[in-house]
């Protein structure tokens, strides 16, 4: 791996939001996902509408598009960003006893919507939590991970362990 500087650290080493100022503006996409692994039960009971709290699938569509408006709240050194797109999928699967989950962000900016679409992918899946946590404490979050992006210098990129 050749060495790179970190752009988030100045030449001291102190943390800096990086300038982009200077970068072009372009089409920025950036696809995220993760699961809420539970129990059959809980699964179930998200998918019928029936769990105690309501419409467990609508709030955290919600949540997550809300926390991808307002990553740079939630990360210190995220531009804050005007958003083109956001849009989150939510997939109940039976097989694996998950609620799996992709948000897809869209932006003309000057820098990359990578932090965007994690934040949305991990607050869609604390809500999920949050939810059901009083039918199901075992429910466990995990691999949040960005699987493709477009746009910008680098180029178009995506995790080749995935069909995305």
């Amino acid at each position: 791996m050749s060495e790179r500087r970190l752009s988030h650290l100045d030449e001291a080493g102190r943390a800096r939001m990086v300038d982009v100022g200077a970068k072009a503006v372009t089409e920025r996409e950036c696809i995220a996902r993760g699961a809420v692994h539970m129990a059959a039960a809980t699964l179930a009971a998200i998918a019928m509408g029936t769990t105690p709290k309501g419409d467990v699938l609508s709030v955290a569509r919600i949540a997550g598009i809300q926390a991808a408006k307002r990553t740079a709240d939630w990360i210190p050194l995220a531009h804050p960003l005007p958003l083109d797109a956001v849009e989150i999928e939510l997939r109940p699967d039976p097989d694996g006893s998950r609620v799996q989950i992709e948000a897809r962000v869209r932006a003309h900016a000057r820098t990359g919507v990578e932090m965007e679409a994690l934040v949305a992918v991990a607050a869609a899946g604390l809500v999920i939590y949050d939810m059901c946590k009083a039918i199901d404490r075992d429910m466990r979050i995990d691999a949040v991970r960005l699987v493709a992006k477009r746009g910008g210098k680098s180029g178009t990129w995506s995790r080749e362990d995935e069909n995305a």
